[in-house]
Parts: C-alpha cells; sequence; structure tokens
C-alpha cells in the first residue's frame, strides 16, 4: 500500500462545523421528518484532511428523524483522492443511523452507525469502511468517538483505528455561531498515520433554510503521508473552508 493511499484515505470534516460537518453527525428535530439538503464546499475537509485535492465539492444528503430519537439518513460529496490513489471513484456514499437522546440533567447522548462507500474504488485495500460512534454533549460541549469496524479507508490492517473529538458551540446571537474543535485520529499499525486537527468555525443561519460558513483548519499530519500522488499537494495543510448549505 502506498503511503499517499493512506495519507489520501484517512479523511474530515470535524463534527464542530456546522456546513463541514461530516453525515454521522444526527439531524436536528425539524418540522417533517424528512429533510433534505445541498451544499457547495471550497474543500471537502475530513478530519482536517482534503478529499478533493483542496478543491471544490458538492454535496447533499436526506434525513429521517423517526420517532423516540432514531435517525437515519445518507449523504453524499464529490472528491478526488481515490481517483489520485489509483482508483475510479469521484464520489463518497454514507449511509448512517442511530438514536439520540435528552439523558437529563443538561447531558445527551448520539450513539449510532455508519458506513462510508466508495463504488468501484479498485485500490488494493478496499477504502469501504464501517464506524460506530458514541457522543455525549453537555449544555454547549460534545465528546465523540467513531471506532472503525473495518479496515479505515484502505489503510491496510488498520480495523479498530479511532477518532476523538471535542468541539463546543456558542451562540454569538443574530443567527452566527462560533465552534472550536480538536480531534485526533489513531490508525492502528501505522503510527506515523496519528495526526491531530484543529478548527474553528464562524456560521450564519440565515433563517430560511440557508446558511453559511467559514472555517480555519490545521493539522499536524505528516506530509509524508497526506499528500496528493498527481500534483504533491499538502492534503493536510493549515488553510480555509467556505461552505454554503440549503436544507428543505
Amino acid at each position: 500500500m502506498k503511503k499517499t493511499l493512506i495519507a489520501s484515505a484517512i479523511v474530515a470534516l470535524a463534527a464542530s462545523a456546522p456546513l463541514l460537518s461530516h453525515a454521522e453527525d444526527a439531524p436536528a428535530p425539524a418540522a417533517s421528518p424528512v429533510a433534505f439538503n445541498l451544499g457547495l464546499v471550497s474543500d471537502y475537509r475530513y478530519r482536517g484532511i482534503s478529499q478533493t485535492r483542496v478543491k471544490p465539492a458538492v454535496q447533499g444528503g436526506i434525513d429521517y428523524t423517526g420517532p423516540a430519537g432514531i435517525y437515519l439518513g445518507a449523504w453524499a460529496s464529490t472528491i478526488q483522492w481515490i481517483k489520485d490513489a489509483g482508483g475510479d471513484s469521484r464520489y463518497e456514499l454514507d449511509l448512517y443511523g442511530g438514536w439520540k437522546g435528552d439523558l437529563g440533567a443538561g447531558l445527551a447522548l448520539d450513539v449510532g452507525a455508519l458506513r462510508y462507500q466508495y463504488q468501484k474504488n479498485k485500490l488494493p485495500t478496499s477504502a469501504n469502511t464501517s464506524e460506530i460512534y458514541g457522543a455525549l454533549s453537555y449544555n454547549i460541549a460534545t465528546l465523540k468517538y467513531s471506532h472503525a469496524l473495518t479496515t479505515l479507508f484502505g489503510a491496510p490492517d488498520s480495523k479498530s483505528s479511532g477518532y476523538i473529538e471535542l468541539a463546543a458551540t456558542f451562540d454569538a446571537g443574530h443567527g452566527y455561531s462560533v465552534t472550536p474543535h480538536v480531534g485526533h485520529q489513531k490508525v492502528k499499525n501505522t503510527v506515523d498515520a496519528d495526526y491531530t486537527d484543529y478548527s474553528l468555525t464562524v456560521a450564519k443561519d440565515f433563517g430560511n433554510g440557508l446558511a453559511l460558513s467559514v472555517a480555519a483548519l490545521s493539522t499536524n499530519a505528516k506530509r509524508s503521508f497526506y499528500y496528493s500522488p498527481v500534483n504533491g499537494e499538502d492534503l493536510g495543510k493549515a488553510g480555509a473552508v467556505v461552505g454554503l448549505k440549503y436544507t428543505f
């Protein structure tokens, strides 16, 4: 397995970024049990690593919020890393479901499972990945852990890898929110692929289903692992991501 494949494969948007977050975040309660979303980001970052070689991505999904805290959903995004690594998939499809509920005393629990699917990825080790996750929230802060039940995004012998993250969302008034986030990715049996990512996101909810976000991101990921084999782009370098999302 090429180091560049591992580099490209260990993908986030952190759960802290409202418009840059990944599909496993539970959908917010809505008047209708079904909600759709469409989005455009200047760079699809997942766990601090660019999935699009630092280029824009088109994204969209559907969420179902059922009774008693049950939720299901699907989300997709255009990507570039599998194609760059010699595969044949230009999009990522996430299928997920779980339960989210109030525990009382300001605590909330979110548990679920997520499948990352890459059609025709054609890599030596399949990029398709299954994770389970659990998140405990108190007031504005959330601590979350995701655990890989399979190999992680094409990295060989990486089953039982884990990602832990801490985020807090501050209401700044007038539809604005500020979200700091820190996360750490541990890749089983590949110590040099471990890294920590950081982000600070400012988001504006316009109240009509439209929201805008700007995030500053950085990681300490080793460039020797996390780079594009096509043009040498550092996929974990510090940068800014702008996102626009419409929910209906």
